[in-house]
């Protein structure tokens, strides 16, 4: 795991800056959190290319993991960023075929190199199992590749400006270039707005992208028309495939075991201390229930809890590492844990980005760092197996919407939402019995009674993944959203789970996954995202992912080959903070003043009286506006913090 960044000059700008080796120096440093164990460069004078790598040293410590790594003919050299974890395999297909190299290390680098000398790069992006970033330069085709694993975990910023291409692991590494001063994009302000987090392939920044989940980019210049993008892994395609090959219900769970069981392995192999990530939910406990039962020692585990046990998970963990044997650590987050990482989030988060999960992710993370350097998570699970509620209701409730008029069920939205949910909560605690009630039901409720307006399936699930409804309520002016064309699967379910798939999980769950592990130098491996597992996966009905009111049950049934059920069987409860009431509470000053009238006034994209509106009514109680305040108290952060169109510029030392 480490960070990647570079350029390709042009002419004017290779001869009008700085030495190239101090500016890419520069901007390795900006992410020198990414790889605190090592740094280097390589700079080609011929075309202007340069690239840069921080190191975390996680397969073969030694210096022979050093990059950037120059291939054994010395026609290509790579920076890269994550793990390629069937390196091995591939070295023993290399060696049989008569093409393999004599390694002087052990890293997976070295053998990426090789395979790409042999096969070339698409042939072997085919074979590669794991989760990477990287660029490769050609140096006798004049080429310089820029690739981004299947699925989407490993980050890679890139932008064409007059000063050349420039690329990176983080937007912080490309802020470091003297002289690029991109301007805020206000329709990826808007869509921010909306979703909580930047959608790709855009950026907070105009003319800066993020590369897309299974995509190549192809550069034979440091122009945009020297550019080619290439899709070598289509998450439609694998939907379609999987859809035309299903698997029956018996043999669906012995090949999902066995694949699991090698995707878990493959991701237990370092030369540093590893361990898992462990909320006690259906997929970190499997993770972990594999491991364990491919391990000798004691796994090393991690959990956060909560004082509110609406919000606390760290007991049920608990539960499920004494029952697998772990060694367990757990920590407790209160409000004052919270406040003091809140400050930093602005900053940690190369853009906006409002999922309020962050805050744990990153004490969990902090917490694990101390004794680990790899983390296994059950990131991906969700995505993949059917996880979220709203794959269980949202078809009963579009079925139930489309029996009524749109007309009308918007003026039926208009007086249900007059209510506020805190009465919601009230009449319904008065009629029922409190066990029976599920956590913030009337909040859930208030959501669901805002989609009523929907006029079709995709509509409804936008809905239920936005904020503020594109933004256009607190914004100053009305931004045309960049829309994001439906799956199209022939099925609800499916069309919400591959929407997910290809843009809240790379966009949102792994983007706040990387930021927070990686500020720690801590690597996160989720084994759910084998791209074998996500294949094998789309290959299962959605009658065996959903039974009734069950969700996941193919992982279910594997969890209950080594954990109780009474363990596994209980109501999904998600990584969640409770950032309402820390709003009334410990983060009121804090956010009274990102919120001040003078400070949103600053900014050309709020409506003042909006947003000072929506703070008091959330105060006062009469609505629960959590959600929405995070995501623009995260953009003020953002803005006035040193990623933001204000930052100061880092200072070029010879």
């Amino acid at each position: 795991m480490c960070g990647i960044t570079g350029f390709w000059l042009t002419r004017s700008a290779l001869h009008g800056s700085p030495d190239p080796r101090s500016v890419l120096r520069l901007m390795s440093d900006a992410i020198a959190h990414r790889g605190p164990d090592d740094s280097d460069h390589s700079f080609d004078a011929r075309y202007g290319v340069g690239l840069g790598h921080r190191r975390l040293s996680i397969n073969d410590l030694s210096p022979e993991g050093r990059q950037p790594m120059v291939s054994a003919s010395g026609r290509f050299t790579i920076v890269f960023n994550g793990e390629v974890y069937n390196f091995k395999a591939i070295a023993d297909e290399l060696q049989r075929a008569g093409v393999g190299a004599h390694y002087r290390g052990g890293s997976d680098t070295e053998v990426m190199l090789a395979a790409i000398e042999a096969w070339g790069v698409e042939e072997t992006l085919e074979r590669f199992v794991g989760m990477f970033a990287f660029a490769l330069w050609d140096a006798e085709q004049g080429t310089l590749s820029l690739v981004r694993d299947r699925l989407g975990v490993k980050p890679l910023y890139y932008c064409f400006s007059p000063l050349g291409l420039l690329f990176g692991s983080e937007l912080k590494a490309l802020l470091a270039f003297p002289g690029f001063e991109p301007e805020v994009d206000h329709e990826s302000v808007s869509a921010f707005l909306r979703w909580g987090y930047v959608p790709a392939p855009s950026s907070i920044y105009a003319g800066v992208s993020k590369l897309e989940p299974g995509c190549l980019l192809r550069v034979t210049g440091p122009e945009p028309a020297a550019a080619k993008l290439e899709r070598y892994w289509d998450a439609h395609r694998v939907v379609e495939a999987g859809s035309q090959r299903p698997l029956s219900d018996g043999g669906a769970l012995e090949e999902l075991d066995r694949v699991l069981q090698s995707a878990v392995a493959l991701r237990m192999i370092a030369d540093v201390p590893i361990g898992a990530l462990l909320s006690g939910g259906i997929d970190s406990s499997l993770v972990v229930a594999l491991m364990q039962a491919q391990s000798s020692r004691k796994i090393r585990t991690f959990s956060i809890g909560n004082p509110s046990a609406d919000y606390d998970e760290s007991r049920q963990a608990a539960r499920v590492a004494t029952h697998l044997g772990t060694d367990h650590t757990s920590f407790i987050v209160t409000s004052k844990d919270a406040l003091s990482v809140v400050p930093e989030l602005g900053d940690l988060y190369d853009e906006p980005f409002a999922d309020s999960s962050q805050i744990p992710t990153l004490l969990v993370s902090r917490l694990a760092r101390k004794q680990v350097t790899v983390a296994l998570t059950g990131d991906g699970g969700d995505e993949v197996f059917a996880g979220y509620n709203r794959y269980i209701w949202a078809p009963r409730l579009w079925a139930a919407m489309r029996l009524v008029p749109t007309r009308l069920r918007t003026r039926i939205r208009r007086w249900l939402l007059a209510i506020t949910p805190y009465r919601y909560d009230g009449a319904l605690r008065r009629l029922l019995p409190a066990k029976s009630l599920p956590r913030q039901l009337g909040s859930k409720l208030h959501k669901a009674f805002g989609v009523l307006g929907a006029e079709s399936s995709d509509a409804l699930y936008r809905a239920l993944c936005s904020q503020w409804q594109g933004g256009e309520e607190v914004l100053q002016r009305s931004f045309s959203e960049r829309a994001r064309a439906p799956a199209g699967t022939g099925s609800f379910v499916s069309d919400m789970m591959l929407m997910d798939l290809i843009t809240y999980l790379p966009d949102d769950v792994l983007t706040k996954v990387d930021r927070a592990t990686m500020s720690v130098a801590l690597e996160a491996r989720a084994p759910f995202l084998d791209h074998r597992v996500v294949e094998l996966g789309w290959r299962l009905p959605i009658h065996t992912k959903i039974r009734g009111d069950v969700s996941k049950w193919p992982l279910r049934q594997l969890l209950y080959r080594h954990v109780p059920r009474d363990l596994v069987d209980r109501p999904k409860m998600g990584f969640a903070v409770p950032v309402s009431e820390w709003l009334r509470g410990p983060l009121r000053d804090w956010a009274e003043d990102q919120l001040r009238l003078d400070r949103v006034r600053e900014q050309p994209y709020f409506q003042p009286e909006t947003v000072a509106a929506t703070w008091q009514e959330h105060l006062s109680g009469s609505r629960d506006h959590g959600a929405r305040l995070w995501t623009l108290l995260m953009l003020q952060a953002w803005l006035n913090g040193s990623n933001g169109p204000n930052r100061s510029k880092p200072v070029l030392r010879s």
